[in-house]
Parts: structure tokens; C-alpha cells; sequence
């Protein structure tokens, strides 16, 4: 679940991007613990985006989960790591109100212990990927 690092929101942003930063095992293996995201607030939002939202039941609380397919009242959302829980089949499909944006980057901040320059070059080479749909979320729901 994230936490936004911009104070504003979709409507009062300057820019239409902000950044969220990841806390929880949901999104393993795509999402780590400490990544941060680049998100764009009001994206269109396609199936097997990851996408930040707001807890239906706890609107403070933001979460990011993967939108698996859009159905009567809202998108069904999931999580990458199945054992962890806290998605819609808990709490059913998000209204498409409290979908705030997409995810398009992943950074990963440089840790404190990496000083060795094979370490720093290795970070360097991950630190920063497109977060890509997964088409393939659909057909995982119908499956389960």
C-alpha cells in the first residue's frame, strides 16, 4: 500500500504525475517493499495495469493493486502475490472514483550498504523500470 510523496491530488496537481512510495509484500514480485512509483493521476486505466486506488472501506489508506478486468460498479482488482490478501476479494470491485492513477515507473532507491562500485553498478542497472500490464490478469481471474 503507498504513500504519496506529493501533497496535492489528482484535481489540485500542478503536474498530472505524482510519486507513491510501496509498503507491503501485495505486489511481489512485481512491487518490492520501499519501491517508489511514478504514477499519472486520471489515466486510462486498461486491464493489467497496476494502478493506485483508494481503500474502499478506509479512504485515507492508499493501495496499489493490478486492475483485472472492469465489471457492474467498478474495476476488480488483485495483487501479484496471491498469499497476501487485501484486494477485491475482500472487499469486492472498486468504484472507478476511487481509482486515483497508473503506475508507469518503478524506482528502487539505492540502499545504504551498497558502497562496492559492482554494487552501485547493479543498482544502477535496476533501479528504474516501466512497470508493465499484464494482459494475461484476466485469464488468471477466470481461472481461480
Amino acid at each position: 500500500m503507498p504513500e504519496l510523496l506529493q501533497e496535492s491530488e489528482r484535481g489540485g496537481a500542478v503536474l498530472p504525475f505524482g510519486l507513491a512510495e510501496v509498503t507491503g509484500p501485495s505486489m511481489v514480485p512485481t512491487l518490492y517493499h520501499g519501491d517508489r512509483l511514478v504514477m499519472q493521476y486520471g489515466a486510462r486505466v486498461r486491464p493489467g495495469d497496476v494502478i493506485v486506488l483508494r481503500h474502499p472501506f478506509q479512504q485515507d489508506l492508499l493501495v496499489v493493486k493490478r486492475a483485472v478486468e472492469r465489471r457492474e460498479g467498478g474495476w476488480w482488482v488483485l495483487g501479484d502475490n496471491a498469499y497476501a490478501g487485501g484486494d477485491s476479494t475482500d472487499y469486492g470491485t472498486v468504484p472507478q472514483e476511487l481509482v486515483l492513477g497508473k503506475a508507469w515507473l518503478r524506482y528502487r532507491p539505492r540502499r545504504t550498504a551498497q558502497r562496492s562500485p559492482l554494487a552501485v553498478a547493479r543498482w544502477a542497472l535496476s533501479a528504474v523500470r516501466p512497470v508493465f500490464p499484464d494482459r494475461s490478469a484476466s485469464r488468471r481471474l477466470r481461472a481461480r
